[in-house]
């Protein structure tokens, strides 16, 4: 099992498939996990954290019953075990105030509309997982064959510079 999680929430079955299917290139390095509720999506964060399973990524619709994607993604924010994830918000029904919202309180590091194209959202998910384990990861160089390897190896770089290295 992978160490970092890929967390997929939306109340829409055909769009949790959908995505899951999408994502499923990531599959072997990252656990990906689907939520069809905020409350579904706390317990599989509490789940894979006693397996020390740390969440790197979080796709999350804004209208879902009960509570609003960016309400969700804020308190994720605002907790230590997940304030670092790189937080998503996937869908077509968001207002302008409750993504500005999502941003000025540092929840959310990116915006997909709804439809989405499979190429945009493997692009954008792959350019956020780069930041996410450039800022967490010691070692980058594994994860060089899967994510952004131009912008890792350019981290490895700088990190080596910075310690004295060559």
């Amino acid at each position: 099992m992978s160490q970092y999680m890929i967390l997929c929430v939306d109340d829409e079955r055909d769009v949790l498939d959908s995505v899951m299917d999408d994502l499923q290139g990531f599959s072997d390095h990252f656990e990906l996990e689907a939520a069809e509720s905020v409350t579904e999506a706390r317990d599989v964060i509490e789940q894979m954290a006693a397996q020390g399973t740390q969440l790197a990524l979080i796709l999350c619709d804004h209208i879902m019953p009960g509570e609003l994607g960016v309400d969700f993604l804020i308190e994720l924010a605002k907790q230590p075990q997940t304030a670092g994830a790189r937080k998503l918000l996937l869908t077509g029904q968001a207002g302008l105030e409750d993504t500005v919202s999502a941003i000025n309180h540092a929840s959310l590091h990116y915006y997909i509309a709804k439809p989405w194209q499979k190429a945009t959202l493997t692009s954008v998910v792959t350019d956020q997982l780069t930041s996410f384990m450039i800022e967490h990861e010691p070692n980058l160089l594994p994860w060089t064959s899967v994510l952004d390897t131009p912008r890792l190896v350019d981290a490895i770089n700088k990190h080596k510079f910075e310690v004295g290295g060559e």
